[in-house]
């Protein structure tokens, strides 16, 4: 096992072709309490057919109900998003297992739960890496649609800024955050997503809390499954968890992961950076819905033809000069 602790294998590399749509090889299980709620919550990932994108499903009381993974279908952003349709609210804290499909990248899935929330296992989204290594992806004989970003669209709300702008290839994260607490303070990161970065810089790092605020969540409704098994807890002086962190960065890497899930509700993978400044789960979804209503802002591409494209611009770039010719098909995307 690499030394991040994360395995690093999706299972037999034959079975994936590169701009072709994903899913896992078999069903995978977990189990844990939802951090909300405190309940004892199982979760069953299944495969899925192209096309499905990520789906969730909830038994209760006898009734399923499923909603697909959308910004439209985001009904709250107070300390976890949630998912829900015209009856109401679904599934909650649904950012951790959502960052850790769209980081391995997954496209396809269904997520089906028995309780109201994403159980939180150990505050990270590692769990959900693991459980998805365990049984590996397969390619769907189907192709791989992203959302480029064409222009920028940014929310500003308060002291806090996030923008969607466009960019070379995948998506780019740049995460800044700034707490007046000494053992966070203001911190950065800059990171360009895929399955490697997301494992060593993103995946273990866990959701974090102040204990001067567990009254108010109480009474809210909130973090009664809480504790030093799942939580990164700071006291007014000190880090009450007696491992310390993970990273020395942990806390914005936790808002990096955060920001990964709540974009993979855009319903594809995004080729463009995301710059957030004290942001949260109510930026990242203002952002991205803002860039998903304005339609000039973005387009769907092939995802092989994309990298046939950054290939053809990285090897004229190497070589000082533009390329003799582009493929035809390619033409009027590479100018």
């Amino acid at each position: 096992m690499p030394a991040d602790g994360l395995a690093g294998s999706w299972g037999d590399k034959r079975d994936m072709r590169a701009g072709l749509q994903t899913t896992l090889r078999r069903r995978a299980g977990l189990s844990g309490i939802g951090v909300h709620s405190g309940a004892s919550i199982s979760l069953t990932l299944h495969p899925a057919e192209a096309g499905t994108g990520i789906t969730f499903v909830r038994q209760h009381a006898g009734v399923e109900r499923a909603v697909r993974a959308s910004a439209g279908a985001v009904t709250a952003t107070e300390f976890a998003t949630v998912l829900g349709d015209a009856s109401g609210p679904l599934v909650s804290t649904i950012e951790h297992v959502l960052a850790a499909l769209y980081g391995l990248g997954v496209d396809n899935a269904i997520v089906e739960i028995d309780g109201p929330e994403i159980p939180i296992m150990d505050g990270s989204a590692a769990p959900f890496v693991a459980a998805i290594d365990s049984v590996g992806l397969v390619s769907l004989p189907a192709p791989r649609r992203c959302i480029r970003v064409l222009k920028p669209v940014g929310v500003k709300a308060g002291n806090s800024y996030g923008e969607l702008r466009p960019h070379d290839r995948g998506l780019r994260l740049e995460v800044e955050i700034d707490f007046s607490h000494a053992l966070v303070g203001r911190q950065t990161l800059a990171l360009e997503l895929d399955p490697l970065s997301f494992r060593r810089g993103l995946a273990r790092a866990r959701t974090f809390g102040f204990l001067d605020q567990v009254a108010r969540l109480w009474d809210a409704g909130y973090a009664h499954g809480a504790s030093l098994e799942n939580t990164v807890a700071l006291g007014p002086d000190r880090l009450l968890n007696p491992e310390g962190l993970r990273f020395p960065d942990e806390f914005v890497r936790h808002k990096a992961l955060d920001a990964v899930g709540d974009l993979a509700l855009a319903g594809a993978p995004l080729i463009g950076a995301y710059r957030s400044v004290r942001g949260g789960h109510r930026l990242n979804h203002a952002v991205l819905t803002a860039l998903l209503a304005d339609r000039s802002a973005w387009t769907l591409v092939d995802a092989a033809e994309e990298e046939e494209i950054v290939a053809v611009r990285h090897s004229a770039r190497g070589q000082g000069e533009r390329p003799a010719a582009i493929p035809s098909a390619l033409a009027s995307d590479a100018a």
